[in-house]
């Protein structure tokens, strides 16, 4: 086990608002596709950081690909409709996350 790091933090932070935005999205629109997605991406984040914890170097560039694939997933999205909520919040905390993956 490792102390916790900025990288490991992200993650974390950053896979529990996908769940809860995929979560969010089922409430208001009954979207079974943001649910699933979310929670999916959400877990795999969440894995990626229990990898960084327990020291195995590879979880954070495990975060750092699923990070990227929604970084895109969602940029495409806020280029498509221009919503900010929740595509472009989503683009901005993955860009701010992939930083922090990348540099610590």
């Amino acid at each position: 086990m490792v102390p916790l790091s900025s990288a490991l933090v992200v993650t974390i932070v950053y896979g529990l608002l996908s769940a809860l935005g995929g979560i969010y999205g089922y409430i208001k629109a009954k979207s079974q596709v943001s649910l699933i997605s979310g929670l999916v991406s959400g877990a795999l984040l969440f894995a990626s950081g229990v990898l960084q914890f327990l020291g195995f170097g590879w979880g954070r560039w495990l975060a750092l690909a699923l990070t990227i694939v929604l970084v895109i997933t969602f940029g495409v999205r806020l280029q498509k409709t221009g919503k900010w909520m929740p595509a472009g919040v989503m683009v901005a905390l993955g860009v701010a996350t992939s930083i922090i993956l990348v540099a610590g």
